[in-house]
């Protein structure tokens, strides 16, 4: 019975240790050159983009998510995109209310989570007001390429850079070129103590608790 009991233990440690993936894994490399804006320019559409993010406590459990506003260009030649630079403001920052449940966290509410988001336990808004993300390379997905963004047919690198750190990025993508608009969609997971993003010090317990994946979705429209 105890063996039984400590087997039944481990599975449910498991299975809670695991969620079910929804995005494609970002490889991630050094900082590379920023590649040269070529051809047209399109304009980000600030309200009709946005950077939506996901972040969880340990095993997937308790996700909390929101969006972030975005801004930028990117450049078109000959039907294909080729460069490409977006900032996101932390002030936009904003947690959806539906991932929050005051009566499940002590009263705190999803406002409460955009102020501590965005204080020194994190993005350290005041000092680091922004999160950029500079194309370095957009290549044609390899055939056979499996992704979670459906329809994607490219793969993006990029520097992204959060509190002044820079790691390129690398991830499929949806991208679509028509007359006069261009947009990219992508959902990928990056690994937060990769730009140092942590709760306290270091082997904090309240670090811990938190998983240190997090969500990203691109959904970037840009025009002329």
């Amino acid at each position: 019975m105890k063996k039984l009991s400590i087997l039944a233990l481990s599975a449910i440690l498991v299975a809670v240790s695991c969620k079910e993936s929804k995005t494609d894994s970002a490889s991630t490399a050094t900082e590379q050159t920023v590649a040269e804006n070529t051809g047209e320019t399109f304009t980000v559409n600030a309200d009709s983009s946005a950077v939506k993010w996901t972040g969880y406590h340990k095993g997937g459990l308790n996700p909390r998510f929101g969006t972030m506003k975005t801004t930028g260009t990117l450049s078109v030649e000959n039907g294909n995109l080729t460069a490409g630079s977006l900032t996101s403001d932390i002030s936009s920052l904003v947690t959806d209310p539906a991932s929050v449940d005051p009566k499940l966290s002590e009263g705190k509410t999803s406002a409460d989570l955009d102020g501590h988001l965005k204080s020194a336990d994190f993005f350290d808004a005041e000092k680091y007001p922004s999160v950029k993300f500079e194309i370095t390379k957009v290549s044609d997905l390899a055939a056979g390429t499996e992704s979670k963004t459906e329809g994607a047919n490219k793969t993006v690198s990029g520097n992204l850079t959060i509190k002044d750190k820079t790691v390129n990025v690398t991830f499929p993508a949806k991208v679509e070129i028509t007359d006069g608009k261009a947009s990219l969609q992508s959902k990928f997971t990056i690994n937060r103590q990769d730009w140092g993003l942590a709760y306290g010090t270091e082997g904090d317990p309240k670090d811990w608790m938190i998983s240190q994946e997090v969500d990203l979705e691109l959904h970037i429209v840009a025009g002329k």
